[in-house]
This record gives C-alpha cells, sequence and structure tokens, in this order.
C-alpha cells in the first residue's frame, strides 16, 4: 500500500462504507468543504494505493472470478482503512467510520515515469500494463468526520515531538503496510511466502547481518513439511523489528511452539565428509604399490 499526497481528483464512480455508486461532484464537495482550519499549503487528502501483485489477483481470481475479486477488495477496502484510523493511536479516531473516505476500484494501471521498463526504454509512459490489474485507489481527507481532528500520515514521529503527535496524530507506515498484508493474508485465506513478505523485503535490504542469518534460518524451515505457518508469520515480523538478538530469543519467544522449532534446527544435515590430505596421501601409496607388484614389480 502506498500513501500519496494530492490536490485533484479524476472521474470515476466512488464507493465507501455507506454505498456503491457515489458520484464524483459528491466526493469533491466533501473532500473540498472538510478542511476546517487547514492552511493554504496543506494538503486536503491523502490517496492510498491498494495493489495486489499478480500472485494475490491469481489467487483473488481464482477463489472469487473476475467480479467476485472487485467485490471482495471493495470490502477489504473498508478494513484497510479501520487499519488507517488505528494506526493514528488518537482518541475519537478508532475505525472507517471516524473517516471522510472514497474508494474505486480500477482494472488497469499504466506505466509511469519512475517505472524500470520506462527507463530503459521496453516500455513507453502511458501505455496500459499487462496481466490483471485490479486495484483500489482510496481519498481520504485530511480532517477526520467531524471536521476538527487533523490526520496526517505524513507524521512520523512516533512520540518524539508530542505536541506535533497530539495534533496530527502518530503514523507509523511501516506498521500501516504491515498491518495490510496481515489483513489481506487473514481476510482472503492467502498462503504468503516467506520471501513475499515485507518483513522479508525490508530485514534482507536494510536488515543488519545477525537479522539477515535469523531470517535465512526461518525460510530454510518454511520449505519443511512442518506446521508451523503462523508462528513463523509472527516470527519474520519480530526479526525485522529487531527484536531478538540471537537465534536463541528467538526460539524462546514462541512458548510451546519452540520446542518444534527447536528440534528441526537440531536436524542432522548431510555434509560432506572433510578429507584428510594425510590419509588419503597413504592409501593412493597403497594402491599404487598393490598395482605394481600385480603387474611384476617390486619396490
Amino acid at each position: 500500500m502506498q500513501i500519496e499526497k494530492g490536490k485533484g481528483l479524476a472521474q470515476e464512480n466512488w464507493f465507501n462504507s455507506t454505498g456503491n455508486e457515489i458520484r464524483r461532484q459528491e466526493v469533491r464537495m466533501k473532500i473540498d468543504s472538510n478542511i476546517a482550519k487547514l492552511g493554504r499549503s496543506d494538503s486536503k487528502f491523502f490517496l492510498i494505493n491498494i495493489s495486489p501483485s499478480q500472485k494475490e489477483l491469481a489467487h483473488l481470481y481464482e477463489k472469487y472470478g473476475k467480479e467476485g475479486t472487485k467485490e471482495k477488495l471493495k470490502e477489504f477496502a473498508v478494513r484497510v482503512m479501520d487499519e488507517y484510523a488505528k494506526n493514528f493511536k488518537r482518541t475519537g479516531v478508532n475505525s472507517h467510520k471516524d473517516l471522510l473516505w472514497y474508494g474505486k476500484h480500477e482494472n488497469y494501471r499504466y506505466y509511469k515515469h519512475t517505472d524500470k521498463e520506462v527507463k530503459d526504454g521496453t516500455r513507453q509512459k502511458g501505455e496500459r500494463k499487462d496481466g490483471r490489474q485490479d486495484h483500489i485507489q482510496i481519498i481520504v481527507s485530511r480532517k477526520d468526520i467531524t471536521n476538527r481532528i487533523k490526520l496526517s500520515p505524513q507524521n512520523t514521529s512516533k512520540g518524539n515531538n508530542k505536541v506535533h503527535s497530539a495534533k496530527l496524530g502518530e503514523f507509523n507506515r511501516t506498521a500501516f503496510k504491515q498491518s495490510g498484508e496481515s489483513l489481506f493474508d487473514a481476510f482472503f485465506g492467502f498462503d504468503r511466502g516467506l520471501k513475499d513478505t515485507l518483513a522479508y523485503t525490508n530485514t534482507m535490504k536494510n536488515g543488519t547481518a545477525e537479522q539477515k542469518m535469523q531470517m535465512r534460518i526461518l525460510d530454510g524451515i518454511q520449505h519443511q513439511n512442518i506446521n508451523l505457518s503462523q508462528p513463523l508469520k509472527e516470527l519474520t515480523i519480530g526479526v525485522a523489528d529487531g527484536l531478538f538478538e540471537n537465534v536463541g530469543q528467538m526460539v524462546s519467544s514462541i512458548g510451546e511452539f519452540g520446542a518444534d522449532l527447536f528440534s528441526i534446527l537440531m536436524e542432522p544435515v548431510y555434509d560432506s565428509p572433510q578429507t584428510n590430505p594425510v590419509e588419503e596421501a597413504e592409501k593412493r601409496r597403497r594402491k599404487k604399490a598393490s598395482r605394481d607388484i600385480s603387474h611384476g614389480h617390486s619396490l
């Protein structure tokens, strides 16, 4: 999920938890009028893009079909906005009902100048992307539904500036993206591979050597026929957050599942025997001597 700021709207029909056919004129009017005490330089709204991967879309199409996928993504968007509201940790902002927001389903995506394919010249800006491209674009007002509370996902102070956080709320983008991923898996019954998780990707890109080692261990465990899916997901998030100083702490953190995990870590792994060069030389000498004797030669 990505969050963008903006000051203009495309011509589309919109939806939220109150209805599926909301005219763009109504959306514009509501957003434009919900700007109490905003400065001229303040963005009136933010855009949130819910863009499932090709693997995720394949799962949805197989499970719900084309039209079913569209409707289920709309339902999912409502849940996402619940997580968006909770992420601010503001009194009075607890769910999508406390926000002024609208969403729209899109069937197509187009290449932007920032895409790798445009940069290397294989695609042109504005060209339609191949494959399934279902996604949801959400517009959410900077002010809450009452037009009294100012909210900004750009405030990432995490409590460092209490006065600023009290005005705008604290917003953790990584936590929001993580909650969206976990919500998707639970809501749609999607079995996400460890290497496809946000936690794994971020850790292997920005983590410490210890974190990367812990993540590789978890990846190896996942490939064995064991029923530790949920504990492994929890561990990957913990590793990404730097909660464990070593593997022992990581294993002990999951309680009753720790014994199973530890037994897996202790399973013997085949390793080619290390050859002793002295013994190998002696074997070759004896073999050569035996061969020479059989051919009538003596030492």
